[in-house]
């Protein structure tokens, strides 16, 4: 079985996280992705770190199953075999800066004036147009301004986000949007282009704490080691000194946990925890119920009730922990990739269709195109430019 995206040729200028991210999942999905790096240099994030066996960890992640092509869009003969590769693509995709995408012509809606089947794809920090349009952005930049940064740590210290959040999050909404144009196209014959902010990615994954500010009011406080609007709903420490998570959502969860692992049924109708509401406005003394009880008691009888009970409850993992994690071992949920410098094991993708392959295994040396690619591209770009 063919897999989705099969036949499928996109062109991409990118660099670092957040278009690379994006066109990988493309390239997991079937599709032949062609980079375009600075000549000599390539992508800045290949210098990231040297953690894969002498390659960048985000390297290898954001750009398995690519092919690299150096080129230095300033050299007129280089420019112009770009342009005859965009001709033959299916899809472009770009993360500079507005400006510089602008003065380089490669902006979507200038590229689809030529290619008006094209679905050609911006991704920027703050969107085009506005105050902030030309601002530099990475990925913390955008976590302080799109909330994320606020929202989390403790009361007295606002922390980052663990992981490239705001790049992430326009990736996929860049990837996610290609798809669909992909799926018009498919019927209309219409090209897109389409446009990613960060910025207003990042908003859109802080929205519900956001609404609830807006219509209280007020900030919702960081509350470090729980959740800020649903109680209990965080971690806990037991008796062996370790912390264990525990989610309840529901006030038929809250009845559960009261009596099967809290062990006090008139705790369902204590009225200040009669409902999440109540939970969260006395959550200093819902917690002290919870640290009462959970430190009278070895830290596996704690476990054992919450198991019993079915509350839904989970291990902090670190990262080394989280790559040995069981159910990922026993799922399979792994495989070798080759980069430049030698093999390296990654996850693999979370997609998981039916009857089709998995990704391409390969991670691209600087302008290393071993399907010839580059040539397909311009092959194709010649018979468009033919005509019927």
């Amino acid at each position: 079985m063919a897999r989705p995206l099969d036949g499928v040729l996109v062109v991409a200028l990118e660099q670092a996280v957040a278009a690379p991210f994006a066109t990988r999942q493309l390239a997991d999905l079937g599709a032949e992705v062609l980079k375009v790096e600075r000549k000599g240099e390539g992508d800045f994030a290949r210098g990231y770190d040297s953690a894969m066996g002498g390659t960048s960890a985000f390297f290898v992640w954001a750009n398995r199953g690519k092919q690299s092509i150096e080129l230095d869009l300033k050299d007129p003969r280089d420019r112009a075999t770009f342009d005859r590769l965009v001709a033959g693509a299916d899809v472009f995709i770009q993360n500079l800066s507005p400006s510089a995408a602008g003065r380089m012509g490669v902006l979507a809606d200038q590229l689809r004036r030529k290619h008006p089947g094209l679905i050609a794809c911006d991704v920027s920090g703050y969107g085009l147009g506005g105050p902030r349009t030309d601002d530099k952005a990475y990925d913390l930049a955008i976590q302080a301004e799109g909330g994320a940064i606020a929202l989390t740590g403790t009361p007295e210290q606002a922390n980052k986000v663990g992981f490239s959040i705001a790049d992430i999050a326009s990736a996929m909404y860049a990837f996610s949007s290609i798809l669909a144009a992909l799926y018009r196209r498919q019927s209309t014959g219409e090209g897109a282009s389409v446009e990613v902010s960060m910025l207003e990615s990042m908003a859109e994954w802080t929205s519900a704490p956001t609404f609830n500010a807006v219509g209280n009011g007020v900030v919702p406080p960081r509350a470090g080691h729980r959740h800020t609007m649903i109680a209990p709903y965080g971690l806990y420490g037991l008796s062996d000194g370790s912390d264990v998570l525990v989610g309840v959502q529901s006030n038929r969860d809250w009845a559960v946990f009261a009596e099967h692992v809290l062990l006090d049924a008139n705790l369902v109708t204590d009225q200040r925890f009669a409902d999440n509401v109540d939970r969260i406005t006395n959550i200093s003394a819902l917690e002290a119920v919870i640290d009462q009880a959970f430190m009278a008691v070895p830290a596996e009888e704690i476990l054992t009730r919450l198991r019993a009970g079915k509350v839904t409850h989970s291990q902090v993992r670190d990262p080394l922990a989280l790559w040995q994690h069981e159910q990922l071992r026993a799922r399979d949920r792994f495989m070798q990739v080759r980069t430049p410098t030698g093999e390296a094991e990654v996850y693999k993708s979370p997609f998981n269709i039916s009857g089709t392959g998995g990704p391409d295994p390969q991670v691209p040396a600087l302008g290393e195109d071993s399907s010839d690619l580059a040539q397909r591209l311009l092959d194709r770009a010649a018979a468009n430019l033919a005509g019927p």
